[in-house]
């Protein structure tokens, strides 16, 4: 946006100076007809439209100095605007390709929810509503997770090695009985690798 601006500007100010030229170079091709006519007779007169011609001439030379100054800037600038254009773009490539690969793995995730949900509902139904009720209630209190797996004597939802009175409750207690961690009060998933 600034190159842009500034890109503007120069072409704003390289019309004004041009501008000025055309008006001094005007002027000066009036004084020189006027001169060349033979219409001024005084030697006076005409040594004053002589100076002011020469003095034109000099000005006009200034001018175009000053136009190609600002016609050097604003080719910089317009240099600087395609090049950030180009960048611009280049990122914005990139901010669609991200934008599409997120939207991708939403809908992947989305599509994963679901098949989960359903298997959930699934394996919910199968479970008596007292185990499921603390279950979810563990659930909502851990941070998402109710159950863990119990390996090698150690929970795997808070990483604690269980004492060995805790370990031999566990193993004298009937398969399906619901066993919890003493620490972080999950229920326990035991398998052929918990220890016991």
């Amino acid at each position: 946006m600034a190159a842009q601006t500034e890109e503007s500007d120069c072409a704003r100010e390289q019309t004004k100076a041009e501008q000025d030229v055309d008006q001094v170079r005007q002027r000066a091709a009036r004084d020189q007809q006027r001169l060349d006519s033979g219409a001024i007779t005084s030697p006076k007169d005409l040594e004053n439209l002589q100076h002011e011609i020469a003095s034109l001439a000099k000005r006009q030379g200034d001018l175009e100095d000053v136009v190609l100054e600002v016609m050097e800037r604003r080719e910089s600038a317009q240099e600087r605007v395609a090049e950030l254009t180009e960048r611009v773009g280049a990122v914005q490539g990139k901010v669609d390709d991200a934008t599409a690969r997120r939207d991708a793995a939403f809908e992947e995730i989305d599509g994963e929810v679901a098949t989960v949900t359903k298997e959930r509902e699934v394996i919910a139904g199968s479970i008596p509503a007292d185990l499921l009720k603390l279950y979810d209630k563990l659930r909502e209190q851990q941070g998402g997770i109710g159950a863990a797996k119990l390996y090698q004597r150690t929970c795997q939802g808070c990483r604690q090695e269980l004492s060995i009175t805790d370990i031999n409750e566990i193993r004298a207690a009937a398969p399906d009985t619901v066993v919890r961690c003493e620490n972080c009060r999950r229920i326990l998933v035991r398998t052929a690798e918990s220890g016991l």
